[in-house]
């Protein structure tokens, strides 16, 4: 028999790995991105202190601060699409594929309705560019070089590959749902819509925060899918520009923008933030909800 010590040790073998790799690719370049957010480079005299002057000039400065915010709001725009569009839509879907309806068919549409999750960023993006150009594809109308329409367009291209995940999500709920809680239902003369909005959905309802919050960390991270369509290019009048695609070019620099690091370091620093804080909150209010039902 394995000893608590000789068990703790493979334990800690095992963690390890990906401990370090976690340490060296997200908590390394956190910490650095929140230190030279404080100090201003210069190539001449070294870094200098500066404390909060890069966040002053970020929320302060009017061209900056007008492109911050407009890349705030489209993120908000963004998130809001895929949580109306892509959740609804992942619910429908997992109902369809639990309801029986599909027999034998279930696990054939269950992975093809999910491949496009798996699928490259810039594949997507490569693919659905040439099915909706204006000159050859499907739609003759330039969706992604007009100013209304260029944002929702990459949302819903957007939604379109993700939509798997919370259908995954509310499978696996609808799954979970007793058997015996249905069958009540059907013997008491219920029928498939009302055992559904009834009994099921009640109680998959807590996974909807769940993939809320899920959602809304990814689409306030998001960045692969924008860039692989439109380069570091905002799109028409800054209409595509996301929080990850205006860090990019504050960090990076760009066609007609020069890079500046301790100012992309302060927007990183606020993106971090804005998911934190958010996130912290929802979690927050699920502990003091569980609490309230255990008193």
């Amino acid at each position: 028999m394995i000893s608590p010590a000789a068990a703790y040790r493979n334990l800690l073998l095992f963690v390890l790995p990906a401990l370090a790799v976690y340490l060296v690719f997200a908590v390394l370049p956190l910490a650095t991105s929140i230190v030279m957010s404080f100090f201003q480079t210069s190539g001449a005299s070294g870094d200098t202190f500066v404390g909060f002057a890069n966040y002053v000039r970020l929320f302060t400065h009017p061209t900056i601060s007008a492109r911050f915010w407009n890349a705030l709001l489209n993120n908000m725009q963004y998130f809001a699409i895929h949580l109306i569009v892509e959740v609804p839509m992942g619910l429908l879907l997992a109902a369809l594929l639990t309801s029986g309806k599909l027999a034998r068919s279930e696990g054939i549409y269950r992975t093809l309705l999910f491949i496009p999750a798996t699928l490259s960023v810039v594949i997507v993006g490569f693919v659905w560019r040439l099915i909706i150009n204006p000159l050859w594809g499907l739609v003759g109308f330039p969706l992604l070089g007009t100013e209304s329409t260029a944002l929702t367009t990459i949302s819903l291209m957007s939604v379109w590959e993700y939509f798997g995940i919370p259908m995954v999500f509310l499978y696996s709920a609808l799954l979970a749902v007793p058997n015996e809680l249905v069958e009540a239902a059907n013997i008491d003369g219920a029928g498939g819509w009302t055992t559904f909005w009834k009994i099921k959905f009640p109680l998959i309802a807590p996974q909807f925060g769940l993939i809320a919050i899920l959602t809304y960390i990814w689409t306030f991270n998001g960045f692969d899918l924008v860039f692989a369509l439109n380069g570091s290019a905002p799109g028409p009048n800054y209409s595509t520009d996301i929080l990850g695609t205006y860090f990019y070019r504050t960090f990076f620099g760009s066609s007609g923008q020069l890079a500046d690091l301790d100012l992309g370091a302060a927007v990183a620093t606020v993106i971090f933030l804005t998911v934190l804080l958010v996130t912290a909150a929802y979690f927050w209010l699920i502990q003091r909800r569980l609490k309230s039902y255990s008193v």
